[in-house]
């Protein structure tokens, strides 16, 4: 696909709006009030301007939009970086290129494409979102995932905070890999977002593979902990590792063992 971002620095408000952002602004910020009941926490620790990285765990297609619908209500318009195939869809692909979010062909050559671009909008200003586990989780009981090192980098390489934030209930609005909503109930969704993660022990590291290891598991760590909070319960104590399992590493692993 042609990927032509604008890097522009940020501007209007929500701080990094466009036309395609406002556009979908419009359709579906009324189809989230309707479909969900909203618990959103840690407002307080989204800045309201500069470079930013946003870090969450990954339960259901819908994370995103939901995660988007909190951000854009708290004063910034992310640029996600997302799995190449959707930006292919007619229509949904190019009001999401042009919202400027980042396509990722995961698990190739080019996947390294995607950091390129999401350090150029951090260097420009913008709010930049990250699902570190790559694909939604494979634990059977939906907690977070060993995840890929690429958060590391983009945060060692860039120095921009990290805020760690936990999701939770989108599972029960689309659950995973389903592709129907549900719509017989509004669904409740919890959103915190944590403090700033301190990685600055490891700036200077990028290239170091123990170095973005440590990193990244402080990350997940700070979303696991706060993800603990919302559901009442402590995470298993060995995190499940996609690298270790016979499992797909992408796509619907469900589908996959029938």
């Amino acid at each position: 696909m042609s990927y032509v971002p604008d890097y522009a620095p940020p501007t209007g408000h929500p701080l990094g709006t466009n036309k395609y952002f406002r556009f979908a602004s419009w359709i579906l910020i009324p189809l989230l009030n309707a479909l969900t009941k909203r618990n959103w926490q840690g407002r307080e620790n989204i800045p309201s301007s500069g470079p930013v990285i946003v870090a969450s765990n990954h339960v259901s297609y819908v994370d995103a939009l939901v995660l988007t619908h909190f951000l854009f209500k708290n004063g910034r318009a992310p640029r996600f970086l997302g799995k190449e195939a959707v930006f292919r869809v007619p229509i949904i692909g190019k009001i999401i290129a042009g919202s400027g979010q980042i396509p990722v062909l995961r698990e190739s050559d080019e996947a390294s494409d995607a950091l390129q671009h999401a350090l150029a909008f951090l260097r420009a200003g913008h709010c930049v979102g990250v699902y570190p586990e790559g694909t939604l989780t494979r634990d059977e009981n939906l907690w977070p995932m060993v995840a890929k090192t690429g958060i590391a980098r983009l945060a060692l390489i860039s120095h921009a905070p990290v805020i760690p934030c936990a999701q939770w209930g989108d599972h029960e609005l689309l659950p995973r890999y389903g592709k129907k909503l549900v719509f017989w109930r509004r669904t409740k969704i919890t959103i915190i977002a944590g403090a700033p993660v301190d990685l600055s022990r490891w700036y200077g590291k990028a290239e170091d593979q123990k170095s973005l290891e440590a990193a990244t598991a402080a990350v997940m760590g700070a979303i696991t902990e706060l993800l603990e909070g919302i559901r009442g319960e402590s995470a298993p104590a060995v995190t499940f590792d996609p690298r270790t399992s016979d499992l797909p590493r992408t796509g619907n692993f469900k589908k996959s063992k029938k």
